[in-house]
């Protein structure tokens, strides 16, 4: 079994000139070894490999590159070329594309596309941005109910080259109206003479074009499908949605929220293609609201200026005390905005979401307090007698209850922010750790020094 060329040997083809080999050794190739092997060579070196690709595996490749490689070729290579390729892409790859590009840029595209693929391009544009109408395909196999299995067979023989998929058949009526779905294996096992009515159940999931995207991603989770139709306000099927398309919306929805929980906006591009001044301006309107609210904490400590010039000694443990409570805060954060995402609970749950909090930060703070107050026990005991002064068990109680009741509250406050925010119908994952850390600082001081006033009292207080 012959082995494809290396890469330092395709290089080699290139610098001596050898094309027709170099384009004999790439029909061999599989879509993504090609794309592989455009992300290793330089600019130029893309152009001649992609250049000599066959249209139909040049096509493929280009669907699967990342949008800098795809408007690199738009911008070099013949509008021959790429009008060939846009109209052999995928309808839906293609609106996804076309999402990306300027306007103008655009509209001179789509002015190169035939005319059913660029009537069907349009259709799609048409929807709202993140609705399922951007992410359907309209190639896939539409049967009759009164067809034989034998029909439907040599129909898909015929036709099913242009089809996303084979793995569903879909039963429509004369007008369109989806019918059913059946799984191709259905007509596989099944005898020639067989009608598709005998097979149907009349049981099927489907989207809307109007629906929310990630809505689809809940649907396809929860039925383990490979594709789902789309269906308007009358039943009539429109489209496909094939798992790629959601695989892809899936990873941008997360990295929106991986990146809104760091504390920043969402890039609009991958982060070696943002510039550094959109990355600043990303990034620094949340950083000046962390700003803001940390100085509240400043505001909290000169609150208490006074009770500080008595017992110095409390000073000392005012990082501990805040870190752990906004440890707490972006724990709970963080899981809850991950599991809300996934669709194990909604906002109607949030009764049940605050008593596991609540009994999960009275354990944890539990936990935190004997430690701390373990540590100054200890430290007063065995290494340095005199450095928390005659009343060291008392700060220690103070420490202990000051970190269960601000770890407590970090939990809940963790866990029921993303909540209210999802409640109002906004993000989320707006409700970032170091936003919620910032909360609970300044609320940790408040009620260090209240347990400390309580405790200290007549002492050093």
């Amino acid at each position: 079994m012959n082995q494809h060329p290396t890469l330092e040997h395709i290089t080699s083809l290139i610098q001596e000139g050898e094309f027709f080999k170099l384009k004999e050794a790439l029909k061999n190739f599989e879509p993504a070894e090609v794309v592989e092997l455009l992300e290793e060579e330089e600019e130029r070196e893309q152009l001649i490999i992609f250049r000599l690709l066959p249209l139909q595996l040049a096509t493929e490749v280009f669907e699967y590159l990342n949008l800098d490689i795809q408007k690199h070729f738009l911008a070099n290579l013949s509008q021959e070329k790429m009008s060939d390729i846009l109209n052999e892409m995928s309808p839906d790859d293609r609106t996804a594309l076309l999402e990306f590009l300027p306007d103008d840029l655009v509209r001179e595209l789509i002015q190169t596309l035939s005319e059913p693929e660029r009537k069907i391009t349009l259709e799609l544009l048409g929807y709202p941005e993140y609705s399922v109408g951007r992410l359907m395909t309209p190639d896939y196999i539409a049967i009759r109910e009164h067809w034989t299995v034998q029909q439907v067979l040599e129909y898909i023989r015929r036709h099913g080259g242009q089809s996303e998929t084979l793995s569903v058949l879909y039963v429509t009526d004369e007008r369109g109206k989806l019918i059913d779905d059946i799984r191709i294996r259905e007509f596989l096992l099944a005898g020639p003479e067989v009608r598709v009515s005998e097979l149907l159940d009349r049981r099927f999931v489907s989207l809307s074009t109007m629906q929310d995207q990630e809505e689809a991603i809940d649907e396809f989770r929860r039925n383990d499908r490979v594709a789902l139709p789309v269906i308007n306000s009358e039943g009539i099927l429109f489209g496909i949605v094939t798992i790629d398309d959601i695989l892809d919306i899936r990873e941008e929805e997360d990295t929106e929220d991986i990146q809104k929980l760091g504390g920043s906006e969402a890039l609009d591009e991958p982060y070696l293609a943002t510039s550094i001044w959109s990355m600043v301006k990303k990034r620094a309107g949340w950083l000046v609201i962390l700003l803001l609210g940390e100085m509240l904490t400043t505001s909290a400590m000169h609150h208490y200026e006074d009770d500080l010039q008595r017992a110095a000694v409390l000073g000392l443990f005012i990082p501990l005390i805040i870190s752990a409570g906004g440890n707490a805060g972006s724990q709970a954060t963080s899981l809850i905005i991950r599991a809300m995402s996934l669709g194990e609970f909604t906002v109607a749950d949030w009764w049940m979401i605050l008593r596991r909090e609540l009994l999960s930060g009275l354990l944890l703070g539990l936990i935190l307090g004997v430690v701390g107050s373990l540590r100054i026990v200890l430290w007063a005991k065995y290494i340095d007698p005199g450095y928390f002064g005659p009343y060291w068990s008392l700060i220690a109680v103070t420490v202990g209850f000051s970190l269960l009741g601000i770890v407590l509250w970090g939990a809940l406050a963790g866990a029921m922010l993303p909540m209210l925010l999802k409640r109002l119908g906004l993000d989320p994952a707006t409700s970032s750790a170091p936003f919620v850390a910032t909360l609970v600082d300044v609320t940790g001081l408040i009620i260090y020094f209240t347990v400390a006033t309580m405790v200290l009292r007549g002492t050093l207080l």
